[in-house]
């Protein structure tokens, strides 16, 4: 990949699209193509296949798809298999049609059966069952490292897969209905200590409603209110969490550097994992990372964990040893990224500590 090659970043108004294309751009390479999901619906077919045909991009990154957090997932759970499912399927196959020289194909560790021995390796795929409230989106993905491998053996493709831990960053989801459970807890305890300080015109602000009474009644639904903060589940599963700057860089890595041909033992009969783990390999559990927020916020009031709802997996590391034995490990440490988000979402919403 030279400094002219033409690269189309599918999804680049997203948290992992826009990294990447930030850390392409830090990097001397400008000939990037984007379009907004107005401009290019990437579930229509005939849509992407004429886009394919008129630019011709040389190197494609798949970072569309269609997330959220786990009540999404569990709500919507025919929407997030047949849309993952479908941009997948149109895109990696344009990408075979076009002769695109590489493409990388981004998943998530969720991809990982819910009992797989810790801290997991890209040989655990497809070992045991997957964690129920998120398995139509598991599986799309999964389908999406297959239909990489499949076309790579039968045509002689380079398509590689790469599939990140929970991320966090710059540009997140910030919604209280389906976002993540970092930025959620940012927004979550930042709004409550608005609350507790009696800033309310702030917090009309940030929740985009016409008055205080309007925007307390809100803010009780998700558990937020001026002297304490609801978090779903015990505090007890723990988590691993990665910069998407970290992650970024990590995937220009590859794509300047390795190729599907370095991804599976070269001595076995049957091409299996070949998709490549994105990790830091730390792990926090939700209680330590909710106080940990809650330091970083200044809020003084209560953190109260309702163990009636869904904790979901109770431990999700990665062993990101493959990745690392390539020559790339993390930079950016837990509470330095929190803080740099934290800086991010108030600078984004212009309110004040």
């Amino acid at each position: 990949m030279n400094k002219n090659s033409k690269i189309y970043i599918a999804g680049h108004n997203g948290l992992a699209g826009s990294a990447i294309v930030k850390n392409l751009k830090s990097k001397g390479y400008f000939n990037i193509i984007t379009r907004t999901h107005a401009e290019l619906d990437l579930i229509n077919q005939k849509a992407v296949e004429e886009f394919f045909k008129k630019e011709k991009p040389e190197y494609v990154v798949l970072a569309a798809a269609k997330v959220g957090g786990i009540v999404a997932n569990n709500t919507y759970r025919a929407d997030f298999i047949y849309e993952n499912l479908a941009i997948q399927n149109n895109v990696i196959h344009q990408s075979y049609i076009h002769r695109v020289k590489k493409l990388l194909f981004l998943g998530s560790t969720c991809i990982y059966p819910v009992n797989a021995p810790q801290p997991i390796s890209e040989s655990s795929l497809l070992t045991s069952s997957l964690e129920y409230t998120n398995e139509p989106y598991a599986i799309a993905k999964i389908a999406g490292i297959k239909m990489c491998e499949s076309y790579n053996i039968q045509y002689g493709t380079n398509f590689i897969s790469a599939m990140p831990t929970n991320l966090y960053g710059l540009n997140d989801n910030f919604d209280l209905e389906t976002s993540h459970v970092l930025p959620a807890l940012i927004r979550k305890i930042h709004l409550a200590k608005l609350l507790s300080e009696e800033k309310y015109d702030e917090v009309v602000k940030d929740v985009n409603l016409k008055n205080i009474k309007e925007a307390t009644a809100y803010l009780n639904q998700f558990g937020v209110l001026k002297d304490k903060v609801e978090i779903w589940g015990s505090g007890n599963p723990r988590r691993e969490f990665l910069y998407s700057e970290d992650m970024a860089d990590a995937c220009v890595f590859l794509l300047k550097n390795k190729d599907f041909k370095d991804m599976y033992d070269k001595k076995s009969n049957e091409i299996r994992n070949t998709h490549i783990n994105i990790g830091t390999g730390k792990d926090i559990s939700i209680k330590d990372l909710a106080t940990l927020i809650q330091k970083i916020i200044g809020f003084k009031g209560k953190l109260c964990f309702n163990t009636k709802k869904p904790d979901g997996t109770m431990v999700k590391l990665t062993n990101p040893s493959k990745l690392n034995s390539f020559g790339w490990k993390h930079k950016v440490e837990l509470e330095d990224g929190i803080k740099a988000v934290y800086d991010w979402y108030l600078s984004n919403t212009g309110v004040s500590y």
